[in-house]
């Protein structure tokens, strides 16, 4: 690798004077400045970015921490994340937890060494906690997307899960539907319990039961989304809609009920959080209460730049952006 002795060996100056130029530091002639640039740009110089980093106390990356690159909600926040990033002039490193928690510190491990300027981070969940006090125990700015952590105080940027839940749910019982399930999350999500609330208060402000039995609580994993269908439609009264409360659980249910010879939505309606890949929206089918999902991303690099720089105001920010109900046939709309 060319390094700036070699640089500067060519120029016919001091090893400093090379540093200088690359950081635009100090007084040198436009006439050395030009000539050292001339010969970094010949010998295919690129600069070590570690060693700047730690000259100038700043990377000039940011790492985006998500639990689901596959799921399209994180799929756009991630793209807005890059976007808004590029934009404020930094770079973007990836890390994705799968929704593991072991996982999730090995990643913080590695933002720590890594010394980027901040990180925007989605946790596993109310378990987050230790990682996120490792952060703040750094000093490394984060701002929380989608999901909140009790014990933790920060900036984020949050869906409006409760609404969303209450609307989706009022939809259903607006189509006659007085026995609807809820395929959640787990209950050490935020937006799992939130979602929940907003379905529990919408059955009772209409004169519904809420019915233990009809509340199914899990993992994103597909052989788990079947097993807790097939258990619903086996009840003395089984469901005629179903809320699930991300896109991949309403998926999974999708092909459990036909696996199960029942159609959606004429033998069941289906409802979920979040829009579904593009295949989907082409051939529009399902109900969903939409997240601006690029939004998220956008204004959480937005929210961790003005954090890092200095500019954010002392009290901790809380955006809650609302989703957007889009009616289609899974409900039978």
């Amino acid at each position: 690798m060319v390094t700036i002795y070699d640089i500067a060996k060519r120029a016919g100056c001091s090893a400093m004077t090379v540093s200088r130029v690359i950081n635009n530091t100090g007084r040198i002639s436009d006439e050395t400045r030009q000539r050292v640039l001339d010969i970094m740009k010949e010998m295919n110089y690129v600069p070590n970015a570690m060693a700047r980093s730690l000259v100038k106390q700043e990377s000039r990356i940011l790492s985006l921490l998500i639990t689901d690159i596959t799921n399209p909600f994180y799929t756009s926040l991630a793209r807005g994340a890059e976007d808004a990033a590029r934009e404020l002039g930094y770079r973007l490193l990836l890390a994705n937890s799968d929704e593991q928690l072991a996982k999730e510190k090995e990643y913080i491990d590695t933002v720590l060494s890594a010394r980027v300027d901040g990180v925007l981070f989605a946790p596993t969940g109310d378990a987050s906690l230790p990682n996120l006090k490792r952060l703040r125990k750094q000093n490394l700015p984060f701002v929380l997307i989608d999901r909140e952590v009790p014990g933790i105080e920060c900036d984020m940027v949050l869906g409006d899960s409760k609404e969303g839940a209450k609307r989706l749910t009022s939809h259903l019982i607006e189509q006659g539907h007085a026995r609807i399930a809820l395929l959640g999350g787990s209950r050490g999500v935020s937006t799992a319990r939130t979602r929940q609330a907003g379905y529990e208060e919408t059955l009772r402000l209409n004169g519904l039961s809420y019915r233990e039995e009809y509340v199914a609580e899990g993992h994103y994993r597909a052989g788990e989304i079947a097993q807790h269908v097939k258990r619903l439609m086996a009840l003395p009264e089984p469901p005629t809609a179903l809320f699930a409360a991300n896109n991949f659980l309403a998926l999974g249910a999708i092909r459990a009920l036909r696996d199960q010879g029942l159609r959606v939505p004429e033998d069941v309606a289906v409802v979920c959080f979040d829009e579904l890949e593009a295949g989907f929206v082409l051939d529009p089918f399902m109900t969903v209460a939409a997240q601006p999902a690029y939004d998220f991303g956008v204004l959480g690099i937005r929210l961790l730049v003005d954090r890092i720089q200095g500019k954010a105001a002392e009290d901790w920010r809380r955006v809650v952006l609302p989703p957007a109900i889009h009616l289609r046939r899974s409900s039978g709309s």
